[in-house]
């Protein structure tokens, strides 16, 4: 029971370490990089706080060194999904019931040690499995993880102090309950961060989660279990459940108890989702609560009083970090005619200057992409665009999977702003440029609104303020989070919450209030300390003056009966 009205620590963005040569930090990550590299682990799913390991496995093969194994995961079965249903609901009880401030002590503890002890462990199983570089790592399993933890408790608070207003003799109360059910998490490969968010944030709220990590992510995801088993979180509140997508999905779409979705992935899967809730949806307790971030085909666009160089680097940065696989990155440009010369002589200085390899090389700026299929996908897109006569490749165009998936940072220019790779979401280090004429700037700014179904992000680059503030407005809906005069990709816990609509999802801004206000039901409560007795309002009262009349006419009659009375007498 609480005993006071508490102030949780103040939230503020995780530093991130350089990982210079010569730091401690990238001499202890790359330790534990190797150590773990050589070693073989075996990962079991978790329902109810127990370790369950089928037989079943799948083997966890590095992208950059697909031959190599460094463990493998077992896979759930049908029974074992109505078993996590199950666990959940049973957890539920005493979940709902804690007290927020233990809640929230909870993750404020595995923000702090995921901020210490386990920040290496969980960036090498990102580098490992994801392979992400030692800052994308850095900036992403550690940094904003922590940042969502921390910020979340924050928010927590902020939406619990949000209160009604009172009339005398009244208290108005509101209630943020946790839904009635259970979460469904789906999380992707491409941020561990997310992979960790997704369960957190329901969680946090007070509900109970059945969360499947992406296949390519286990071993990462392994690591945030052991993290919030550190933590102190009670079994059940989070069950981990890892197999066959469509079956696992089947069994808790089917439930009554299923009260919501948390999902980040793409936007086929995520409409799938919106029709067999809508399908079933007379079987649910409540209206489930639907909230995902999908696909992007995230764009640049530059007027020609744009700085050049500056474009460039957002080009190069924006487009190529983690190879291209962050749902923000740069995907399709624009830029004009004018200022295309210099732009292009950087970004070709840029690209040629990149390294490419293994994560345990810290100087490797690219990596491999995630598997087989996205290497298969993207060097389609890569001979498709040799063979077309309205495409060029002016840099990269390879790619080679014979140790790992690798695809060469690529670049695309087309003379048609409605080529494929312009309107195609690739998810990979392919970005392709349209140059348009200057003088045609404005009308360019419609091509980029209609030129994809997606809205996710987009970056604007001008250095005349009229034209900021036309771009700004015309490409009001063409973007959830929008860039002025910066890279698509970066978005920050607590400073840009992040999302986007049309086809990029719902929108609901992981990293704020506006996601947690989605794993809430609301209820007010109204407290009267003085009750009425009586049913009648005052309006059904006689006013004053109608008393004073109506007493009046009665004085007056009984004077008259008085003076017939004595009228009477007298004629005696």
């Amino acid at each position: 029971m609480a005993s006071g009205f508490y102030k949780v620590p103040k939230a503020v963005n995780e530093p991130i370490n350089s990982y210079a040569p010569g730091t401690p930090e990238r001499k202890a990550l790359l330790d534990t990089y190797k150590k773990m590299y050589s070693e073989k682990v075996d990962i079991p799913f978790y329902i109810g706080g127990k370790e369950f390991r089928t037989g079943n496995t799948i083997d966890i093969h590095p992208p950059h060194d697909h031959q190599h194994c460094v463990g493998q995961y077992h896979t759930a079965d049908k029974e074992h999904i109505e078993l996590a249903v199950k666990k959940a609901a049973e957890a539920r009880v005493k979940w709902a019931a804690t007290s927020w401030e233990h809640r929230a002590a909870i993750f404020l503890k595995a923000a702090d040690l995921l901020s210490g002890p386990f920040r290496y462990k969980m960036n090498a199983a990102t580098m490992i499995a994801q392979s992400k570089n030692v800052y994308q790592a850095e900036i992403d399993s550690a940094c904003e993880l922590i940042d969502f933890l921390r910020f979340n408790v924050e928010f927590m608070t902020e939406i619990y102090t949000n209160q009604p207003q009172s009339a005398p003799g009244i208290w108005n109360r509101m209630e943020y309950r946790p839904l009635e059910g259970f979460i469904y998490a789906i999380t992707p490969f491409n941020f561990t961060a997310i992979a960790g968010n997704l369960p957190a944030a329901p969680a946090l709220m007070g509900n109970v989660i059945i969360w499947k990590p992406a296949s390519s992510q286990v071993y990462s995801a392994q690591v945030i279990m052991e993290l919030f088993k550190a933590a102190g979180l009670p079994d059940g509140v989070i069950n981990m459940v890892t197999g066959n997508s469509g079956m696992i999905t089947d069994v808790i779409l089917d439930s009554k108890d299923f009260s919501g979705v948390h999902f980040t992935g793409s936007t086929p899967v995520f409409n799938s989702f919106w029709e067999t809730i809508g399908k079933n949806v007379g079987k649910y307790k409540s209206y489930p609560r639907i909230v995902g971030e999908t696909g992007g085909k995230d764009f640049i666009w530059a007027h020609s009083s744009a700085n050049p160089q500056e474009v460039a680097t957002a080009i190069s940065r924006g487009a190529f970090e983690y190879q291209g696989q962050k749902c923000s990155a740069a995907s399709r440009a624009y830029l004009p005619k004018s200022l295309w010369p210099t732009i292009k002589s950087s970004i070709l200085k840029d690209v040629a200057s990149f390294k490419m390899g293994t994560p345990e090389d810290p100087t490797n700026f690219i990596n491999a992409v995630i598997d087989n299929r996205a290497f298969k996908k993207l060097s389609g897109y890569i001979e498709e665009a040799k063979a077309d006569a309205d495409a060029e490749i002016i840099a990269g165009g390879g790619y080679d999977d014979s140790i790992g998936y690798f695809i060469e940072p690529t670049i695309i220019v087309t003379t048609n702003p409605h080529y494929k790779t312009m309107c195609n979401e690739l998810f990979g280090p392919i970005i392709t440029i349209y140059v348009y004429e200057d003088e045609k700037w404005e009308e360019i700014l419609d091509v980029v609104d209609k030129t994809s179904e997606f809205a996710l992000t987009g970056a604007i680059f001008s250095g005349d303020r009229y034209v900021i503030d036309i771009a700004t407005n015309k490409l009001e809906n063409a973007a959830g989070n929008f860039y002025i005069n910066d890279k698509p990709t970066g978005a920050v816990v607590g400073q840009q919450p992040f999302g986007g609509a049309r086809g990029s999802g719902t929108n609901d801004k992981a990293g704020s209030v506006w996601n947690l206000l989605r794993w809430v039901s609301n209820r007010t409560i109204k407290e009267t300390f003085v009750t009425p007795k009586d049913y009648r309002y005052p309006f059904l009262q006689e006013s004053t003056l109608e008393t004073v009349e109506k007493e009046v006419e009665s004085a007056v009659e009984k004077l008259k009966e008085f003076g017939k009375d004595l009228k009477d007498k007298f004629k005696k």
